[in-house]
């Protein structure tokens, strides 16, 4: 019988800590670092399409490296996996507690926290064993990657289906990403009553702009991965990196990747929008 009070006391007490000022902060750092990597990811895809990228891969791998090449490199690294690990803290309190608003507590929402709270707990661990000198970790091309996890997957009894599934799912996030763009959907979560009229136009812009940019590249970038599987060719399947370079063999040439890039780079100038004004 006392074990309930104890227990009820102790969710209070985890429910205070994951609202408490310092999962915010972290949270806030989290996006300030989600947003240097997709404007570093910009800025290499518009090296590519103007040029030929110099050797550097656009995707998370190429700017964690061009992080290091900078003075004082490992530092910044240190402090982009810290920020990192505080984003999927966060997100580890949303799966736990729900999201801030009405439906937050949704089972579905609740599940996708807790994924991303995965995926961010895994980007960290690659930035910060990146800057304790294990550099395979973090920088490992995306397209080596995608296609190995293909091939091992096209390996599986019935892995065709396992890899085209996986592929439709990915098409269908990057869609779900750009329509909840081109509607804004991202209001509901922003301060906006906070904002001037100015802030509010660029913001909005930047939003829908940026998360256009980012649901195509999901969107492509999973039209090859059910390609590989229904040629059953892994080397169909494409990482980050290699679904951007593929946008400069359309019939708009580089101009289509430019566009893009620039659209990535507005999601990471977005992302430190989310750091000031998000509801956390």
């Amino acid at each position: 019988m006392a074990t309930r009070p104890v227990k009820a006391r102790g969710r209070v007490h985890a429910q205070r800590a994951a609202n408490s000022t310092a999962v915010s902060a972290a949270a806030r750092a989290g996006f300030v670092a989600r947003g240097v990597i997709y404007v570093l990811i910009g800025v290499l895809s518009l090296r590519i399409a103007l040029s030929d990228g110099g050797g550097k891969q656009a995707d998370r791998g190429g700017a964690i490296a061009e992080i290091a090449e900078k003075p004082f490199g490992t530092v910044l690294l240190w402090l982009l996996g810290m920020a990192l690990a505080g984003m999927a803290l966060w997100r580890l309190s949303e799966a736990a507690f729900g999201q801030a608003g009405p439906d937050g507590k949704k089972a579905s929402k609740r599940a996708m926290a807790a994924g991303r709270f995965v995926f961010y707990g895994f980007v960290s661990y690659s930035v910060l064993s990146y800057a304790a000198g294990n550099t395979g970790s973090g920088s490992g091309g995306s397209d080596k990657d995608s296609q190995d996890v293909t091939a091992k997957a096209l390996d599986w009894p019935g892995g065709q289906w396992i890899v085209a599934v996986a592929g439709i799912a990915v098409v269908a996030a990057g869609v779900w990403i750009a329509v909840r763009a081109i509607m804004h959907k991202f209001h509901k979560h922003l301060k906006m009553f906070e904002m001037s009229e100015k802030a509010r136009k660029v913001i909005d812009f930047l939003g829908m702009f940026g998360g256009v940019s980012r649901g195509i590249v999901f969107a492509v970038a999973g039209v090859f991965a059910v390609a590989a599987a229904v040629q059953h060719k892994p080397g169909k399947a494409k990482g980050m990196d290699d679904t951007l370079r593929s946008f400069t063999e359309t019939p708009a040439g580089p101009w289509l990747l430019v566009l893009i890039a620039v659209g990535l780079a507005a999601f990471g100038v977005f992302s430190w929008a989310n750091a000031r004004w998000r509801k956390v």
